[in-house]
């Protein structure tokens, strides 16, 4: 990769990058610093990396960095801890999006990795086990369970509308 693509590459994927960590962690200054550590060790070894592989690269990076960021505050949870029948909306609200931020933050974090990379981004199921390091069908798992919960999370959507 040349100097030239790694600038397209930030102009490209920088803002992907940033919604992807701030969906994760929901902290604008912490988001910013991971996208910037993300860039930094990217430009470390831009002569290694070919251009056409940048972007998996640096959601790659953007994920590991996330990863060692979230274990350093110890705030990763298990998935033990969720119980899917503990968590269910009931409330009448006419702000979906609302109503699916507060479903994303109780899911278990590599569930909600997995889909924010699938549905928000458009990874396929090969790129984002190549990302977290799973196997296809542990994302293909993950991603149901967390859709799973979502569904029973948000009940019917007449009572959401």
């Amino acid at each position: 990769m040349t100097v030239s693509e790694y600038n397209t590459c930030v102009d490209t994927h920088a803002d992907g990058l940033y919604r992807f960590i701030l969906k994760q962690i929901r902290d604008k200054d912490v988001a910013r610093d991971i996208v910037q550590d993300t860039f930094e060790k990217m430009w470390r070894k831009y002569e290694t990396i070919e251009a056409d592989k940048a972007k998996s690269y640096l959601f790659t990076t953007g994920y590991h960095t996330l990863v060692d960021y979230t274990r350093r505050a110890k705030k990763q949870a298990s998935f033990s801890e969720v119980d899917f029948n503990a968590h269910k909306h009931e409330k009448q609200y006419s702000d979906l999006k609302s109503i699916l931020n507060a479903g994303l933050e109780q899911l278990p974090e590599i569930q909600k990795t997995v889909l924010l990379l699938r549905d928000y981004e458009g990874y396929d199921y090969a790129e984002i086990g190549q990302i977290t390091g799973l196997n296809e069908s542990q994302v293909k798992v993950y991603i149901f369970r967390a859709r799973t919960f979502l569904k029973n999370y948000i009940g019917k959507v007449e009572s959401v509308l």
